[in-house]
Order: C-alpha cells, then structure tokens, then sequence
C-alpha cells in the first residue's frame, strides 16, 4: 500500500516545486544533521590542491568512494584505492582510524527540530559506508529520528545517480513531487531536482527550519 499521496499537483517554479502537499520529508544526514571533518581533513591531506566544490566532485566520483559506498570492496581495499587515487601522504591504517571519525556529532538544535517533526513520515537517505553506519545509528541515535533509512551501503546505490532516487521513490511508492529533500551537497540537489523532487540545498538544521517556515511546513 502507498504511502504517498500519488494524486499531487505541482507547478514548476524555477529550479523548486511548489507543492499542494508533501508527504515525505527526506534528509540527507552528514552536513545536515551531523559535524563532519572529512572536508577539512581531506583538503589538508591534498594540500588545498582542490576547491571545496572541486574535492566533492572527485569525492563523488572516485571508483574507490563509489565501490566501498555501495557495498562491494572492504574498508581496506577503499583506504587502499583511495590514497592513491588522490596521493594521499599517509597510510592505509592512519586513514582508516582517521576516517572512522569523521562523523563528530550531532548539530545543536537538531533533536528540537526533529520534535516538531514528530508528526511528519521522515526517511534518511545517505551515501554511507560500514565504518560510519554503526557509529552514525547508534552512537548518535539516528536510527530512533526516522520512519525509513536508505544507506548506499546497503541498498547499493549513490547520490547523485538517478537511480539512486528512483529507488528511493520506488520503496516509498511516492511520486517525486511529494517528497521534501535535504541535502548540502549541490550535485545531489540538482540531480533530485531533476527527476521532480522538491529538493533544497542546506547546511545544518536552522537552514532545514528556515526553508520549512518559507514553505508553511514548520
């Protein structure tokens, strides 16, 4: 049975949807909910040879990062592949512990936010690996926020591949205009976007409460 209302009306505004009503309401988690260090950490480790929008396109589409987020190589075999995708000027074992904790916490605010959110479908969809996973549902307590969870990891699919959301969308039975996502990645917006998700890009929970406010959700 769908959970979604299939029959929704929407009117192309720009770059955004507006919607009569919106069903789901997805969240990206590292940069949203979550501190993460992995930016900072990796433009040290390349010595700022990148931009921050540069980093996360390379990110994104290292056949490293793609295979370990999907579930098909070892933590080893990423740390392996990835160091010398990007000359990186440390070790497999100094990468791994260091990667491991990268996720630094939840941002202040976010279990208010998520309080007032209590009476909304909330389902997570990130690109995750088995090293961050554990730590991010139960050191953190995210796995008790949401109604539905999608890991990469586990279902074997990347943001900002299409596919990705389609699947997403498919185990949802929703129609991607009523689904609201949040993401602080822009490739993985514009790609939502794309296939007709009301799609926002933010950074930490006061921006995902300010865009709830503008669109008379919070």
């Amino acid at each position: 049975m769908s959970i979604c209302n299939r029959d929704v009306l929407s009117i192309e505004k720009g770059m955004t949807v507006v919607m009569n009503k919106i069903d789901i309401i997805l969240f990206d988690l590292g940069g949203v909910l979550y501190k993460m260090s992995g930016v900072s950490t990796m433009l040290k480790w390349t010595n700022n040879r990148l931009s921050e929008s540069e980093l996360w396109e390379a990110w994104l589409n290292s056949p490293s990062v793609r295979s370990f987020e999907t579930g098909h190589s070892s933590a080893t075999q990423f740390a392996t592949g990835i160091i010398k995708e990007m000359n990186l000027p440390i070790g497999v074992t100094e990468f791994i512990d260091t990667f491991t904790h990268w996720p630094r916490g939840l941002f202040p605010g976010v279990s208010d936010l998520f309080k007032r959110l209590n009476h909304k479908t909330l389902a997570c969809f990130s690109n995750s690996n088995e090293l961050h996973w554990p730590r991010l549902m139960k050191d953190m307590g995210i796995e008790k926020m949401f109604n539905y969870y999608f890991a990469s990891h586990e279902i074997g699919k990347l943001k900002p591949d299409k596919e990705s959301f389609e699947h997403v969308l498919s185990s949802l039975s929703c129609h991607p205009s009523s689904v609201l996502f949040f993401d602080d990645n822009e490739l993985n917006v514009n790609s939502a976007r794309e296939i007709g998700l009301m799609a926002y890009q933010v950074k930490g929970p006061q921006e995902v409460e300010n865009v709830l406010v503008d669109i008379n959700m919070l």
